[in-house]
C-alpha cells in the first residue's frame, strides 16, 4: 500500500528518514496537544499515520466509535476495515479524501507532505453524515449476514444509533481544520529533515549555522567551505554524508522553509517572502518552490490562509 505522490522517494535511506520524521511528529507536543483539543472539541478520533502503516484503523485514539469497536471484535470485520483503508491508499492522495464503510460511517485522510512526497496523513471519521435509521441499520445487518458473521444484533444496534452524526457541511469544516493543521505539520517535517543530524561533524554544524545566518547572501560553495575551514571538495563530501543533501539542495530547502515561515503572516506577499529568504529572482524561486513543495507558492499561501486572505501571486 502506498499513499504517496507520483514522485518516488529516492532511496531506502530516504524512506528510513521519512519514517523517523513521522515518528517524531507523532510524539511531538504540537501533535499531542492538537489531537487532544480536536478529539475533545469534536468527539471524533484523530491519528497521525505513516504512509503504508499496517496498524488497525484509527489505532491509538481514545475516541473510537463504540460501533466500530464492536465491529473490530471479529476477524472478518477487521478485514473489512482494512480493505477500506487499503482502498484509501490504493492511489496517490494529494488532497483530503473521504470514503464510507459498509455501515455508512465516513472516514477521511488528510495528507502531510515532505517536499513533493506524501509521507503521512491525519485520519479521522467513524461518523455518520445522516441520522441513523432502522432502514440504514437493516442494510448494514444485511451485509453482515453475507459474511456469515455471528454478532450481538441488539448491542450493535444500540452502538450504531449512538454513533456521532454530523452534517456534510459541518464535517467538511472539521476536515478544513485538519487540512490547515496538516500544512503546519508539513512545515515542521521539512524543518526536521533539514535539522536532522546525529553526531554530525563540528564543521558541518558550523556550516549549517553560517548558512542560516547568511540566507540573504549568495552563499557560494567556496564561501561556506571556507567558513567551515575545509576545502570545497572535501566539504561537499562531508556535508552530504552528514545531511544526506547536496549543498545546493540544502540551501534551497532552507530558503523555502524560511519563505514558508514568513508566509505564516497573512499580510506578507509571496514576492517579499522570497527575496527576504535569499532568492535572487522570482523565476528561480518559483522553480525551486515547486520542486520542493510540489505546488506553486501562491497556491501554498492561499491554501495556508484560505481564499479570503489577501493573497498575491508570486509574480507580484
Amino acid at each position: 500500500m502506498n499513499l504517496s505522490s507520483s514522485a518516488p522517494l529516492a532511496s531506502d535511506h530516504a524512506h528510513e528518514r521519512c519514517a523517523e520524521i513521522v515518528a517524531r511528529l507523532q510524539e511531538s507536543e504540537i501533535f499531542r496537544d492538537y489531537q487532544d483539543a480536536f478529539e475533545t472539541a469534536t468527539g471524533l478520533p484523530l491519528v497521525l499515520r505513516a504512509v503504508g502503516a499496517f496498524d488497525p484503523p484509527l489505532h491509538g485514539s481514545h475516541r473510537i466509535a463504540s460501533f466500530c469497536a464492536l465491529m473490530g471484535g471479529t476477524a472478518r470485520i477487521c478485514a473489512a476495515c482494512l480493505e477500506l483503508q487499503a482502498e484509501m491508499e490504493s492511489e496517490p492522495v494529494t488532497a483530503t479524501k473521504t470514503l464510507q464503510c459498509f455501515a455508512g460511517l465516513a472516514e477521511s485522510v488528510v495528507p502531510i507532505r515532505l517536499g513533493e512526497n506524501v509521507i503521512a496523513y491525519l485520519q479521522t471519521g467513524q461518523v455518520l453524515l445522516r441520522a441513523p435509521s432502522d432502514k440504514s441499520f437493516g442494510a448494514a445487518m444485511a451485509e453482515l449476514e453475507k459474511w456469515r458473521t455471528a454478532v450481538d444484533v441488539a448491542q450493535l444496534k444500540t452502538a450504531y444509533f449512538e454513533t456521532r452524526v454530523l452534517t456534510k457541511a459541518r464535517y467538511g469544516a472539521v476536515l478544513r481544520l485538519l487540512d490547515s493543521f496538516a500544512q503546519h505539520l508539513s512545515l515542521l517535517s521539512n524543518e526536521l529533515m533539514i535539522k536532522q543530524a546525529t553526531a554530525e561533524p563540528p564543521a558541518v554544524t558550523k556550516a549549517r549555522a553560517f548558512i542560516a545566518e547568511n540566507l540573504t547572501e549568495e552563499l557560494a560553495l567556496e564561501t561556506v567551505a571556507r567558513a567551515a575551514n575545509m576545502s570545497p571538495f572535501y566539504f561537499c563530501k562531508v556535508f552530504k554524508s552528514a545531511t544526506r543533501l547536496t549543498f545546493t539542495d540544502y540551501v534551497a530547502r532552507a530558503r523555502v522553509e524560511k519563505t514558508k515561515e514568513l508566509l505564516l503572516n497573512p499580510n506578507t506577499r509571496v514576492s517579499e517572502a522570497a527575496f527576504a529568504a535569499g532568492f535572487q529572482s522570482l523565476s528561480q524561486f518559483n522553480r525551486v518552490f515547486r520542486r520542493i513543495e510540489g505546488q506553486a507558492p501562491s497556491a501554498y499561501r492561499e491554501h495556508l490562509h484560505g481564499s479570503h486572505a489577501h493573497a498575491t501571486c508570486a509574480a507580484a
